[in-house]
This record gives structure tokens, C-alpha cells and sequence, in this order.
């Protein structure tokens, strides 16, 4: 077993949008009308969009690998690309997406742990995220990696308002 995490670049774009599209539909369909995973998945993962994230200076993706293959991917965010206003010494784990076939193998540890490490690069003070109130799973995974929550925001599913748990980790001092 070999697991690489690799940073994705523009030629990246094709499979970083088949990976998206594949893990949110995998995660999410069965809570969600047909109507709004559609109209999400056409507005967040379209190629227009994915590439000018991708070209963001204060946006990261980072795909891991397992055994060779595209396992999933971490995307982070500094500066005026957080989703929210979290200040100049936070970085936001804005994505962590495991394909399905390679979930229960370790790599959400190993992509929180890459996450830190960049933060840590940066001295960022806080690193943050933000989880669906109703994906229990994950909640309880950032909650073993240290993680609290300290706020709630809005997110939009088509046209049906989610609430997204904000949960941040403070980093300590080298």
C-alpha cells in the first residue's frame, strides 16, 4: 500500500472534476432532491469554476493517491478565498473528498495532517471548516482530530438553505 499526496495543477482539471462530482454526488444524493444536486453540482464543479479556483494564488488542491490511483483530494484556503471572513492567520480546509472504494484507509488523517502542515508553514494560528450539521461521520472525525465547533453559517443546496457547522482547531506554538 502506498498512499502520495501530490499538489494538482490546471492539467489536473478533468479528474479533479470527476472526483468532485463523483464524492458529493456519493455523499449527499440520498439526502437531497435530484433538482438541487443538480443545480449544485453544475454550479460548484463546472469546468469554468473548478479552473479559477485552480488558479487562485490563495487556493491549494492536493490530490492523494492510493496504490497509484486518484483517491480523493484536499482543497485549502488562506486570505480573501475562505468562504468565510476567518482573518489573515486562519486557513480553511475547504474540501476533503475520498472516493467511496478508498474511505476506512486513513487518507481524511493523512489530508488533515497535510492541511496542518501547510498551515503550520504559513503560522497560521487557526485552522477551520465547515460540515453539514446532518453528516454525523465527518463531524465526529473532525471532533477526533481536535476540532470544536464555534459557529454555523448557511450553505445552499440548489435552492434549499443547509446549515453548515463551523468547527476550527487552534495550532499550537511550535
Amino acid at each position: 500500500m502506498t498512499v502520495k499526496i501530490k499538489k494538482c495543477s490546471r492539467e489536473d482539471l478533468e479528474i479533479l472534476q470527476e472526483i468532485s462530482i463523483e464524492t458529493f454526488n456519493d455523499t449527499f444524493k440520498d439526502q437531497n432532491s435530484p433538482e438541487n444536486m443538480k443545480a449544485y453540482l453544475e454550479r460548484a464543479f463546472n469546468s469554468q469554476q473548478l479552473e479559477k479556483e485552480l488558479s487562485s494564488i490563495s487556493s491549494e488542491f492536493f490530490f492523494v493517491c492510493f496504490n497509484e490511483e486518484h483517491a480523493g483530494y484536499l482543497k485549502v484556503n488562506i486570505n480573501d478565498a475562505q468562504s468565510e471572513n476567518m482573518g489573515d492567520e486562519s486557513l480553511e480546509i475547504e474540501r476533503i473528498y475520498i472516493r467511496s472504494k478508498f474511505q476506512r484507509k486513513g487518507l481524511g488523517n493523512d489530508l488533515i495532517n497535510k492541511a496542518m502542515e501547510i498551515a503550520i508553514r504559513q503560522n497560521k494560528k487557526m485552522i477551520w471548516l465547515g460540515v453539514w450539521e446532518k453528516n454525523e461521520n465527518a463531524i465526529d472525525f473532525y471532533k477526533k482530530k481536535g476540532f470544536v465547533q464555534t459557529g454555523a453559517h448557511s450553505f445552499y443546496m440548489g435552492d434549499e438553505e443547509q446549515i453548515d457547522f463551523i468547527m476550527t482547531k487552534t495550532l499550537s506554538e511550535p
